[in-house]
């Protein structure tokens, strides 16, 4: 099938972290630049693009139904399905239907090339080779114009090994992007508008090429006249120089933002996940950010279920996760992969047990973010307005709340000050000065 002006049409969709959303981004631009058309994924598309994501039976379940849903919507399409789960089950998607393309992290920003001197496979073309620990550039920028703040990735793969985690098997082994290459991304991502970087990575805290490490990152890109903002996705407590929030509490562009992955409460169940940390190391270390950057937000992620996680564990994660400077965090029910040193271990949760666990911790957590919430009410906060929406405008804070104004003016990415009033649900309701 080819549209009617005689142009290729793909449509994109993106399961996962925000190392994906910035891949897509770079994916869509090369597309773009090798002639074809690029349509919403709810229109009909020569060409569907997956990019999926492994970590859970959840993404891979979401695989399945949205290569389903295409199939019904749009049957004559020509499903690519790229990234991590391609990576690590490239046989069974093979096995889905109008699966033309399964191509895994090595090659999956090739994907364009590939599409256009391969168009009709007649057998699914499977492309996933080893993954190199060579350091990388990436060619498109991730520039999305449908949204205010931009991904930038800086580093990719993992060497940490955690008992419960494929990724180092489905992102490869840890390695980094080009110095001058990333700042190269940031220069033009900032030419088309973008205020706010957030980098994105696996591991983001190990970046390191010819002899820079994460802080050169920072500082370069605190260089950028026109980038307003740099927010850190997610990085590992074991892996942050100290010189990172004593940056925050100064004048800066980093946001006073970090989410630090937890995953367990008990150093049991800890050891057992392979990580590098105890609870009181944990709780030292983001102790010390709180006490170190006002009004900052920690957030976290949880596992709840790992092998062997007694209901007396469990209670010790829910009492750390309650007293412990955490403003909000992730609820995550343990999820067995194929290729994690966890799958063998014995003791897992039944199903109505981790729902409870899961339900008691996700109720903690809004409770603790409401208490952030309120500790704002009444201050001042800079605002990156992103939306208006029946007369109500709402954008971010650079401590990760999300601020309405009643406002007709158009003033998407626009800073305001905004003096915080009230909250409404997961939404501080506030005033422009």
């Amino acid at each position: 099938m080819i549209s009617s002006d005689n142009q290729t049409t793909v449509s994109f969709y993106t399961l996962g972290c925000r190392l994906n959303q910035s891949e897509t981004a770079s994916i869509e631009q090369s597309f773009a630049k090798d002639g074809f058309r690029i349509v919403d994924f709810k229109q009909p598309a020569d060409v569907v693009i997956i990019n999926t994501c492994t970590v859970t039976e959840n993404g891979d379940a979401d695989t399945r139904r949205l290569v389903n849903k295409v199939n019904r919507i749009n049957p004559a399409a020509r499903i690519a399905l790229i990234g991590c789960q391609a990576q690590v089950q490239k046989s069974k998607l093979t096995e889905l239907p109008n699966v033309a393309w399964v191509v895994g992290n090595q090659r999956k920003m090739d994907i364009a090339e590939i599409v256009a001197q391969l168009p009709q496979p007649a057998e699914p073309t499977v492309i996933a080779p080893t993954i190199t620990r060579d350091p990388f550039t990436i060619p498109t920028a991730s520039i999305d114009s449908r949204h205010t703040r931009a991904n930038i990735k800086i580093q990719d793969g993992c060497d940490f090994f955690c008992s419960f985690c494929e990724i180092p098997y489905a992102r490869g082994r840890a390695r980094s992007r080009v110095f001058d290459d990333i700042l190269t991304e940031a220069r033009a991502l900032t030419a088309a508008g973008h205020q706010e970087l957030v980098i994105t990575g696996i591991n983001v805290g190990t970046y390191q090429y010819q002899g820079y490490g994460f802080m050169d990152v920072i500082d370069a890109l605190e260089q950028i006249d026109e980038l307003k903002r740099i927010r850190i996705s997610s990085i590992e407590p074991t892996t942050i120089p100290f010189a990172l929030f004593e940056r925050m509490s100064k004048t800066s562009k980093l946001c006073r933002h970090l989410h630090i992955p937890l995953q367990s409460g008990d150093d049991a169940v800890l050891a057992a996940m392979k990580r590098k940390y105890t609870t009181r190391e944990f709780l030292d270390f983001i102790q010390h950010v709180e006490d170190t950057v006002d009004e900052v937000c920690i957030g976290t992620d949880v596992i709840v279920g790992f092998p062997g996680e007694s209901e007396t564990q469990f209670q010790a994660t829910e009492d750390f996760l309650r007293e412990a400077p955490v403003d909000y965090f992730h609820v995550f029910s343990y999820s067995r992969r194929y290729l994690a040193k966890s799958q063998d271990m014995a003791g897992e949760q039944t199903p109505p047990i981790i729902q409870e666990r899961s339900r008691r911790l996700r109720e903690l957590g809004q409770r603790k973010r409401r208490m952030f919430h309120e500790s704002l009410v009444a201050t001042d906060q800079l605002v990156l307005f992103e939306q208006l929406k029946n007369g109500r405008l709402t954008g971010i804070t650079d401590n990760y709340v999300r601020v309405a104004v009643d406002e007709t003016e158009a003033l998407c990415n626009h800073f305001r000050a905004v003096n915080l009033q009230s909250i409404e649900g997961d939404v501080i309701f506030g005033k422009i000065k």
